[in-house]
């Protein structure tokens, strides 16, 4: 009898021991499922209008601009020549640009374009009525060259060709029309058209 009692609490506690649990993760889910549907599986119906459309979007426009920093880091006749269409607040074109350097190598030549800080040999702020005054940096020129060109009615018709920023040949036309030069660069004989080179000024005459 001992030895069948002792077989029997062993098959029984090797049934309890065997027996598989249920998985932790498969209850938790249906609790969980059951816990957060509110409609305990009632099915939810909605419709959508046909002529519902979807909302517009705004989306600002962003333009890259030169600063005055970046072109006098750079330091060139073309920065220089940016420059002045910067402070103009004309637009920076390729005509625009083409425009204003081949004014300075007109007026200084292109290895000397930075001479006494007056690439244009602007009188107007140089000191120089004749042109032939200087200024204590480029920047300051650069202002100056913009500043004429705006004030003088005379030169109305180079800031409307800067405005334009499409032609540099019907530009540089009103500079020799103008009274900017006395010569009026033999009324465009002695005005080159062809490639300006690229030339930094020291960093001194920028102010640097």
């Amino acid at each position: 009898m001992a030895i069948a009692a002792v077989v029997a609490v062993g098959g029984l506690l090797a049934t309890v021991a065997l027996a598989p649990l249920p998985r932790p993760s498969v209850a938790l889910a249906d609790a969980a499922a059951t816990s957060l549907s509110p409609f305990h599986g009632d099915v939810q119906d909605f419709s959508v209008p046909g002529d519902l459309t979807t909302a517009a979007v705004s989306r600002e426009g962003y333009a890259a601009a030169t600063g005055p920093e970046t072109l006098v880091a750079s330091g060139t006749n073309y920065d220089w020549a940016t420059l002045v269409l910067v402070l103009g607040d004309w637009p920076v074109t390729d005509e625009n640009v083409r425009l204003m350097v081949e004014w300075m190598r007109e007026e200084n030549g292109p290895d000397n374009w930075w001479n006494r800080n007056n690439p244009l040999n602007n009188g107007y702020g140089s000191g120089g009525g004749s042109g032939l005054g200087s200024y204590a940096t480029l920047v300051d020129a650069a202002r100056y060259a913009a500043s004429n060109l705006q004030k003088r009615t005379f030169y109305a018709d180079i800031v409307a060709g800067l405005e334009a920023g499409t032609s540099a040949d019907a530009t540089a036309r009103a500079i020799w029309a103008s009274p900017w030069a006395e010569s009026h660069y033999g009324y465009g004989t002695w005005w080159s058209t062809s490639r300006v080179p690229e030339v930094a000024a020291p960093a001194s005459a920028w102010g640097r």
